[in-house]
Formats: structure tokens, sequence, C-alpha cells
């Protein structure tokens, strides 16, 4: 019975875990590009992990130990071949600015609770997982997110250029931090903006000239022995601070284990509208990545894996005392461009932050505060996207406003209030769209028993006494008042009336109680004009449907053979009264 049960088991649970399936193909050759694409993302993860964790007002480690054991777990069951998991600069802000109220300034609780909030988007993607919800990440449109982003990348400009002059920076919105940056515009430290600025410099000079280069880990390298050899922390410049060597406990951040219930359940209230904006961020922003490289490479992209993935690294993240992780669009270029062949370089990446997390952690508290400054800039310059913004203005002027007000929600709202205007948006646009579907007024193709819109091809020819609708959508009940009204108008500014209208149904797949109900009150509304009215090509569904409601005959009859052509052959054959 074992014997039989195991290989009926092993695809079962590669399915869970792909890295099951693709290891027992793995050729040896592939192994150079794993590994030299591992150690160059490595070098790439460090400077990210500490700069992130600097915007999520978290100490340095936390944001290693978040990129070290979220990218223990997750090549064992991402579908993508190259996506990096890793601490983003739009979380990360998020955790930083949505904790600090829940924590009441207590540093200890705050790594806490944004330890539990990695928890918690563990739980949500699990859950999503679980009921294959893979096709919620299309419910936040590209609009929104580039507007998101520019707004993420304004905020933190305004967080970061205080750090960089040297002076002392505010904990608000985008509008608070601008404020006091300009206010203390005369206290910068010299000292610390020529650092930054020589770091700033050699950051964008590489970003131009040595694309999807470690440079940031050199310039933070350059930065930790400017320090020793030029003395600046006695010449004003702020430091990282100490770093702790070594690994943390594993286990439930103490948010979770300590305490009465009570105090347990309102902290997990309080978590759970941040913990779902960064899923939402995470969910958008992994499979945004996956589907590039899908492109690119060939394969399959399973959106529903990628949710078990988030939630397995971001499980591990949590335990890890890290907060929330994602995919990583600049990290994942790194490690395409790298060489890699598998996620198995993902592996071999956190092999690297565990060997410094080990025995070289205590090295980064010499590090500029300004350096870190300068690294997060240039690593998350590419949020702000004027191209974007610049296509979206030109192709889709109301696109180009939702984009608009999502920054102007992220700048007057925060982060996460930004993040939860951005999905009412899209839903609201959405639903906007879904409610008002295009009636097409058809006419025939010359020389052809076929008809199409009138509207895309003018010449098609009417038919004299009869208007042919096509309604380009499901009727449900949210958009059948907009379908009748405009076929009633169009149908009252013709002179004379015609004589029929007729309804093609072949682009609706459904059509619900409702509407089927008023499919049969704009007949006897019609009739009552002497106008008649008949539907056709509807689908076996939308029949039965119409049967069922006792409407079909209201309608001229319904059946499967009678074509939009032979109805109206029909009524040109008809003797002229």
């Amino acid at each position: 019975m074992k014997t039989a049960s195991s290989p009926t088991s092993t695809p079962v649970l590669a399915r869970w875990i792909p890295a099951l399936g693709w290891l027992r193909k793995y050729d040896k050759t592939w192994l150079r590009g794993d590994v030299v694409a591992g150690i160059t993302l490595g070098a790439y993860l460090l400077p990210a992990g500490l700069g992130d964790a600097s915007l999520a007002n978290l100490p340095p480690q936390a944001g290693l130990y978040a990129c070290l054991f979220g990218g223990l777990v997750f090549w064992l069951f991402c579908s993508s071949r190259h996506t990096t998991i890793t601490v983003t600069s739009a979380i990360s802000l998020l955790v930083g600015a949505s904790l600090g109220e829940i924590a009441g300034g207590d540093t200890t609780r705050f790594g806490a609770l944004a330890a539990a909030t990695a928890l918690l988007v563990a739980l949500i993607a699990f859950i999503a997982w679980l009921v294959k919800a893979g096709s919620i990440i299309n419910f936040i449109s590209e609009s929104v997110m580039v507007g998101f982003k520019c707004g993420v990348a304004l905020f933190l400009a305004s967080t970061q250029l205080p750090k960089l002059f040297g002076i002392h920076g505010a904990h608000g919105n985008f509008w608070v931090n601008s404020g006091n940056f300009l206010k203390h515009l005369d206290e910068t430290n010299p000292t610390s903006l020529t650092i930054g600025g020589i770091a700033l410099a050699v950051l964008v000079i590489g970003k131009i000239f040595l694309k999807n280069k470690p440079v940031a880990l050199f310039v933070v390298v350059g930065g930790i022995l400017a320090s020793g050899l030029l003395g600046l922390e006695a010449r004003g410049v702020k430091l990282l601070g100490e770093v702790p060597q070594g690994l943390p406990p594993i286990g439930l951040p103490g948010a979770m284990d300590l305490g009465s219930l009570d105090a347990v359940m309102e902290d997990f209230n309080s978590l759970v509208p941040l913990a779902f904006a960064c899923f939402l961020l995470a969910a958008v922003e992994t499979a945004a990545i996956g589907r590039m490289f899908t492109a690119k490479h060939g394969g399959r992209l399973d959106a529903n894996q990628e949710f078990l993935a988030l939630a397995a690294s971001n499980l591990a993240a949590g335990l890890g005392r890290g907060f929330p992780v994602s995919g990583g669009m600049s990290q994942s270029l790194v490690n395409e461009a790298g060489g890699a062949r598998t996620p198995l370089s993902g592996a071999f990446a956190a092999g690297i932050i565990l060997v410094v997390v080990l025995f070289f952690s205590h090295l980064l508290s010499a590090l500029p505060q300004p350096v870190l400054a300068a690294v997060v800039l240039v690593a998350v310059a590419s949020l702000f996207k004027v191209s974007a913004l610049k296509h979206l203005w030109r192709a889709d002027r109301p696109e180009f406003l939702v984009a608009i007000a999502a920054i102007v929600g992220v700048l007057g709202q925060g982060l996460l209030r930004g993040v939860m205007i951005g999905a009412i948006i899209s839903l609201v646009l959405l639903i906007r769209r879904a409610s008002r579907p295009h009636v097409a007024e058809l006419g025939r193709i010359p020389g052809t028993r076929r008809f199409s819109d009138r509207e895309r091809h003018p010449d098609n020819e009417l038919i004299h006494g009869a208007l042919i609708f096509r309604p380009e959508s499901g009727l449900i009940y949210f958009n059948m008042d907009h379908v009748r009204d405009t076929i009633l108008d169009r149908v009252h500014a013709e002179t004379p009336p015609p004589k029929l209208v007729v309804l093609d149904l072949s682009a609706a797949p459904r059509v619900d109680l409702h509407s089927a109900q008023m499919l049969g009150t704009l007949a006897d509304e019609l009739k009552t004009a002497g106008i008649r009215f008949q539907a056709v090509e509807a689908r076996s569904s939308v029949r039965e449907r119409l049967r069922s409601e006792g409407v079909d005959a209201r309608l001229g009859g319904i059946d499967r053979i009678t074509s939009l052509a032979d109805a109206v052959e029909a009524f040109q054959k008809q003797p002229i009264n």
C-alpha cells in the first residue's frame, strides 16, 4: 500500500512545492549561473535590507532577517524562475508610517508589531491560496499602482533628504516632512551633505553605466571605510549604530505571545488593515514581476502558487523577527542579469546574507546615515515614473486622473489610506465601466449578410424602418437601466419612428433575472408605441433564462436558429403598410 501511494502523493506535494519537481530535473550546467547570480543578488540585497529597514523605522538587522528568512523558503514555493523575495520600499514605508501610533513610541513593541504584521500577511496570503483568489490582483489597476508608487517616491524623498543633509527630520505626512526640511535647511551639516552627495553621485553613475551590478554594496563598504578613516562621527555625521551579530530567537513576536487576550485581539484588529494593504502590494508586485519574466522567457506563471510562496516567506520572516516581504522588481532584474537559471539562486543569496549576519554584521555599525539615505533614494527612484504618467495623459485622461488621485491620497492621507484609496478607486472604476457597457447600433456590411457597429464603420448600410442594437456585455441588474435608456433614447430620436427594434444578444454571455424582466418591460413599452421588438442570437443559457421568466414570447420568440440577418430579411419581405 505504501509503495502504491507514494507515486500519487509526490506529484501532489510537488504542486504545492514546485522545487520538488524541478530539482529532480536540475541540470548541473545550471549551477554556475545560479551561484554567480546568487552572489550578485546577495551583494545587492544587503544594502537594500539595511535601507528598507530604515524606511520602516526598524533597526537595520530587521531588514537582513526579513531577506534571510524569506529567501530561505521562497525559492521552494515560487513558480517563477527569476522572481526574488525581498523587503521593498513601498511596503517598508507603509509599515514605518502605520505602526508608530500603535506602538506608542516603544521600539521593542514596534519591532514585534512589524513581525506580527508579516505573520498576518502570511495568513492572508495562505487563505488567498486556499480559495484560489489569483484574480484579485487584477482589482488594483495599473494606473492606481503608477500613482501610488509616485506618491511613495515623493514621500520617501521627504523622509530621506533630512538624513542626506544631516538635519533633524519630522515624522508626519509628505507636507509635514517637506515643511520641516525647508524650515531647517540652514542647519545642514556640510560633512553629511558631502559624504551623502558623493555616495549619491557614485550610485547614479553606476546605475547608468553599470546596470544590475552591486554598486550599492561598494558604496556601503566605501562609506564604512570613510567613517573610520575620516572620523565622520566626530564631525557630526550620524552612523547606523550597533547591528547585533548572530541569529535572532525564532518564534512568535512578543506582541503576540505576551499580555492578555484582549490586548492581543486589540493588536490584531489594529494590524489587519495594514497587513491587508501589505498583501495587496506584495501580490500585485510579485505577480507583475512573474508575468514580465514569463513573457520574456516563456513558461507559465501560477498566480495562486505565488500566494503560497508569499505566505511561506512572510511566515518565515515574521518568525525570524523581520517584517513583510514581497517580490522585488529591481532585485529580480539583478537576479536575471546575473545568469540565474532556477529559483535556487535565491537560496544562495540567502546564504550570503546568513554569513554576514553570523560573522560580519558588527562591521555595519560604522555606516554613515547619509550614505544609507543615498542608497535608498537611488534604489526607489524608479518608483516615480514620469513616462508612465505622460503615457496615461496621452492615452486615457480618466486613468491619468485616477493616478493623480492615488498620488494625492498617498501624500495627503498617508500610505495606508493611500493604498485603500487606490483599491477603492479601482473598484469604483471597474463598477462604473461594468454599469455602462457599450450598446452598439448595427448596420449591414455592404455586400454581406453580416452586421457591425456603425460608430466604427459609418459606411455600413442602414435598414430602413428598423434599428438594431447589440449590448456588448452581460445584462446584469446594475447595467440594464443604461442599456434600456440607450435603446429608448435612440428610438425616440428616430423620425419617423422605426417599425422594428432588433436586439442582438450574441455578445451577452449572461442575463440575470432582473434584466430578463426589464427586457420584457422594454418590449411592452415599444409595443405600446407601435414598434415590434425581437431578440435574436441568444446563447443557450440566456434563452433558458428568458423562457423561465416567461418573456420569450414578448421578445418575438427565442430560438437557436434565427440569425440577425434572417430577422432583418424577414422584416424587409413584409408588405409595406
